[in-house]
């Protein structure tokens, strides 16, 4: 599953640099499927959409730090366990309940964000 930000983070921004897929992002901060990852060319997104690798996607939190699902893999391929949760000062970081993944789901994003 995804890991999400609760609403009790004090945006200390500890966990924003952490992430090994570029998927944390300040609130109310436009996203883009290509920062930090290898994506060139047009992504589907988990909703569907296609988009371009630097089209600009609408922040999914206007109030605290947030990360991007669809490039969430919860450090699967790099970390033993979710890095954002493991700095995170006031325990904010934790699994999504909305957003059940296998581990070979989690790791095969981790190939497709990074396949170069």
């Amino acid at each position: 599953m995804a890991i999400i930000i609760t609403d009790e983070c004090i945006n200390c921004g500890a966990c924003e640099p952490e992430c090994p897929n570029n998927a944390i992002y300040e609130a109310g901060a436009d996203w883009k499927i290509s920062e930090g990852t290898s994506i060139k060319i047009p992504y589907t997104l988990e909703d569907g959409r296609e988009v371009g690798p630097d089209d600009k996607q609408a922040p999914v939190s206007d109030e605290v730090y947030y990360i991007v699902p669809d490039k969430c893999t919860e450090c699967k391929g790099f970390h033993e366990e979710p890095q954002c949760a493991a700095v995170c000062p006031v325990d904010c970081c934790v699994p999504d309940p909305d957003r059940e993944e296998s581990e070979d789901i989690l790791l095969e994003r981790q190939k497709t964000l990074h396949s170069e």
